[in-house]
């Protein structure tokens, strides 16, 4: 004699439901899934560009500082084959030295941190979820 195993709570539910009051609420929890995926996705992306714009800031800040090392070596030489006083030369050149290592930080600083830009790594991770959670479930019997 075979024993019958009672039913799954999935065959319950779809003996007492109707066939549409089952797509509703399977519609109606897909479009939660789409609502939150777009929410996650919304967040990821508004924190990463922020980090970018950062590092893209600091970039610029390194291109106006690389500019005013250029402008003031040009004095430097300018003023040294220009004018033998040692003084004035001198000056320029400290003064364009201090530029570099302004341009040196600055780059260093917005490469550190559009290095630790990650993208929408959670959004990416769920998102491969989604198909799974589509399929039906396997019987186990």
């Amino acid at each position: 004699m075979s024993s019958v195993p009672p039913p799954t709570e999935p065959e319950r539910k779809a003996e007492e439901e109707s066939l549409g009051s089952l797509m509703s609420q399977v519609s109606h929890d897909l479009s939660t899934l789409i609502r939150q995926e777009i929410a996650l996705a919304k967040a990821e992306l508004s924190k990463t560009a922020k980090d970018a714009g950062k590092g893209a800031g600091m970039f610029g800040g390194a291109g106006v500082a690389g500019h005013f090392v250029l402008l003031f070596l040009s004095i430097a030489l300018w003023a040294a084959l220009g004018d033998t006083a040692l003084g004035n030369a001198w000056s320029a050149v400290i003064v364009a030295v201090i530029w570099a290592i302004i341009a040196g930080v600055l780059a260093w600083l917005g490469k550190k941190n559009l290095d630790e830009v990650e993208g929408a790594p959670q959004t990416t991770e769920t998102l491969k979820e989604v198909p799974d959670a589509l399929k039906p479930a396997k019987e186990s019997r």
